[in-house]
């Protein structure tokens, strides 16, 4: 058969037959080699996730402070558009914003919604005094963004519908990377935010979210006003009722909008 000959190196032994090699394992250490790695591995896998989870904590600090986010110089602004009174509302509310401050503005509305963005452009179109068209291109453009969740339609189907507005949420914030998120109760909303907020725990761009709930929510908040709420996302969810402001607490009353 030929001589076999052991050599051994801590636990192991290795035995040559002819040209061909054994490893062998004592017996009781079978898979030292997984018992070994699977340690250090819980160990990576568990400092990763306390980093991310400390990293959210301090986004979620910080976000309470937004306005010393902002840089005194003009800021890049994204403005959600919602269909019916939710577009009403928001357009009464950029005509009060400094507009020179928050430029250039990003205008997005629902794939399905294209009134909205007609009077977003009228809006613009309004404000330029002398001058011609190129100005208006370069302070203001518009987009469409899938929508997460169509008007009646069942939280269970609308799961699927909010993981692809996701996704087309995040090739939009990449192009865009807006200093500033304006909405006020769409669904269309709650997508985009997500990613920015994503974008602030990673790194990647800090966006200051400003939720502001529209003047029909009296008793209690949207659903989208209501995610934010309580995943933290938003900087600041104004209301415009002072119980509701008293329902939840880190809400601010700014009394009413329109």
């Amino acid at each position: 058969i030929g001589a076999v000959n052991n050599q051994w190196t801590g636990n192991e032994r290795y035995c040559w037959s002819g040209s061909r090699v054994h490893l062998i394992m004592e017996k009781g250490n079978g898979c030292c080699f997984s018992i070994m790695t699977m340690p250090n591995l819980i160990v990576v896998l568990t400092a990763i996730f306390i980093i991310f989870v400390v990293r959210i904590l301090f986004v979620i600090h910080q976000s309470r402070k937004p306005l010393n986010n902002l840089p005194p110089k003009a800021v890049s602004t994204l403005i959600v558009l919602g269909s019916g009174g939710h577009t009403a509302e928001m357009i009464n509310l950029i005509r009060v914003l400094q507009m020179e401050r928050f430029t250039p503005r990003v205008y997005v509305a629902a794939s399905t919604d294209n009134m909205s963005l007609q009077k977003a452009q009228l809006l613009e179109a309004s404000m330029v005094d002398q001058a011609g068209p190129d100005k208006l291109k370069e302070t203001a453009q518009f987009m469409q963004i899938y929508r997460s969740r169509e008007v009646g339609q069942s939280y269970l189907t609308s799961v699927w519908t909010t993981l692809i507005a996701l996704v087309h949420a995040l090739l939009l914030m990449i192009k865009i990377r807006p200093q500033v998120i304006l909405c006020n109760g769409p669904g269309t909303c709650f997508p985009l935010c997500v990613i920015a907020f994503l974008f602030k725990v990673i790194g990647i761009r800090w966006s200051s979210i400003f939720y502001v709930e529209s003047i029909a929510r009296v008793k209690r908040l949207s659903l989208s006003g209501l995610l934010l709420y309580k995943l933290h996302i938003a900087d600041l969810i104004f209301v415009q009722w002072p119980h509701l402001q008293k329902k939840y607490p880190r809400t601010l009353y700014v009394g009413c909008l329109m």
